[in-house]
């Protein structure tokens, strides 16, 4: 008999997963093991209440003590949407995708509703409005896709902060966590195969022991989905002979990212080293 979930968590992981007992068989959880990024969209439109549910379940997500500090933008109007697009030209999904959501960390309503001084823009009041923000876009990704969508997180902005700042017209202590293509799929898309658990999920303690299991990882990612062909900077790093999700990720980390975030955030009303 066939374990629930066997082909989707092969699909996912690439090998014979076991989960050590019979588990509850669960139409969402087969798909959330299935889920994929979209980033093509058909022309067909996104009702109204549709993009209302997905809001209101990604507002109904975990928050930080109840501070509730996720704001989100729907960027409709073309020029801005255009002028954003324009930031990033290899991602054409940011301008052509039905629906383009930004989901921002907000610290600045809670001061702003206050009787009192407070102080929210410490690190820890950064990272709890980043989190929020990170809930909610999660929860809107799962929301949209339960209803047949497909989402396409986009994280670049913070590589433009000060442009996307200005677009979006951003005070003091609002910031951009990433924003979200949503859309009715115009093509099935692929599964991106994930770390084996032997990697991630670690019992009591952190064990640097665990990066053993990448190797083999590489190999089974390798074997479905090769970037032999699509190798990094060969003229930095030169060809390898195998070129698997590792050296992938290792070349890409080596150019930094959101290198003017930081510099941006101190200058919009966060002090980050307290």
């Amino acid at each position: 008999m066939t374990e629930p979930y066997s082909s989707e968590l092969t699909a996912r992981f690439g090998f014979d997963f076991d989960l050590g007992g019979q588990a509850e068989d669960d139409a969402w959880i087969r798909q959330v093991l299935l889920r994929r990024t979209q980033r093509r969209y058909s022309d067909r439109a996104v009702p109204e209440s549709v993009v209302r549910l997905i809001l209101a379940a990604a507002l109904s997500a975990s928050s930080k003590s109840d501070y509730q500090q996720a704001t989100v933008i729907r960027v409709e109007d073309r020029s801005r949407r255009d002028r954003l697009a324009a930031l990033v030209p290899d991602m054409p999904w940011i301008g052509n995708a039905p629906v383009f959501l930004v989901f921002l960390g907000d610290a600045r309503r809670l001061e702003r509703i206050a009787q009192h001084p407070i102080a929210n823009g410490t690190l820890e009041g950064f990272f709890n409005a980043t989190v929020d923000a990170a809930l909610a876009l999660q929860t809107a990704t799962l929301a949209a896709e339960t209803l047949g969508l497909g989402t396409c997180p986009i994280s670049v902005l913070r590589n433009h902060i000060a442009a996307v700042g200005d677009i979006l017209e951003l005070p003091d202590k609002v910031f951009p966590v990433a924003g979200l293509c949503l859309g009715y799929p115009a093509q099935p898309g692929f599964i991106s195969m994930r770390l084996p658990p032997d990697a991630t999920v670690h019992r009591d303690r952190y064990d640097d022991g665990a990066i053993a299991a990448v190797a083999a990882y590489d190999r089974r990612r390798d074997a479905r989905h090769s970037l032999k062909d699509r190798q990094k900077s060969p003229e930095i790093f030169g060809t390898a002979e195998f070129y698997g999700w590792s050296e992938d990720k290792a070349r890409q980390a080596m150019s930094p990212e959101g290198t003017g975030f930081a510099a941006w955030l101190k200058t919009h009303g966060f002090d980050l080293g307290r």
